[in-house]
């Protein structure tokens, strides 16, 4: 038994986890069928290389809903205060995320492939804020997480929130860059390191 934990084997005649599991599990041989141009080899291979960047990209979207979850819920009393706080202190940059510019269809969005929707939305909110701005947001996010379940409090627990959702959005951002987009770039990478 061939024993690779990698999802694409670079070894061609290694198999990988997936063509494994269609051999072991499913009963079907790679070579099937046996006088088609494409086998269920090639069917593995394509689908677990999609699968990769589709499932970065949606656990980073993920992630960034449960960041926008952990703050006050708009239509709600406290959640129509907070979200008037973020616009005072953001500016104009803060119509971005504002759910009164965004609102709720962008979330459900992402259950419709739209995966850099949110993320270009946030990147462009935080682009656009200036030091000071930045500086307030982090102090109105900080209080509306201050109830002490997360364990930080005031402005570093707003700071720590919109690092967390940049990161997350910047790697939305680049998830969404496929492969076949971006297959020279990679060629002269990997050229430039071995030459290095």
């Amino acid at each position: 038994m061939i024993v690779n934990r990698r999802v694409g084997s670079e070894q061609p005649d290694e198999q990988d986890e997936l063509e494994q599991h269609l051999v072991e599990k499913l009963n079907v041989p790679l070579g099937w069928p046996e006088d088609g141009g494409l086998t269920a080899s090639h069917v593995a291979r394509i689908a677990a290389a999609a699968t990769c960047d589709t499932a970065y990209s949606h656990a980073s979207n993920g992630h960034l809903i449960d960041l926008f979850a952990a703050l006050p819920l708009p239509g709600t009393t406290e959640g129509k205060d907070f979200w008037e706080r973020i616009r005072d202190a953001g500016g104009s940059a803060a119509w971005n995320i504002h759910p009164a510019n965004m609102g709720g269809p962008f979330f459900d969005r992402i259950h419709d492939g739209n995966e850099g929707g949110i993320a270009s939305r946030v990147l462009s909110f935080l682009e656009e804020l200036t030091p000071a701005q930045r500086t307030h947001v982090a102090e109105v996010i900080g209080s509306a997480l201050d109830n002490g379940t997360i364990g930080v409090s005031g402005r570093y627990g707003g700071e720590l929130w919109l690092r967390d959702a940049e990161m997350s959005a910047w790697r939305v951002a680049l998830a969404g860059r496929r492969e076949f987009e971006t297959a020279q770039e990679r060629n002269r990478f990997f050229e430039a390191w071995r030459d290095a």
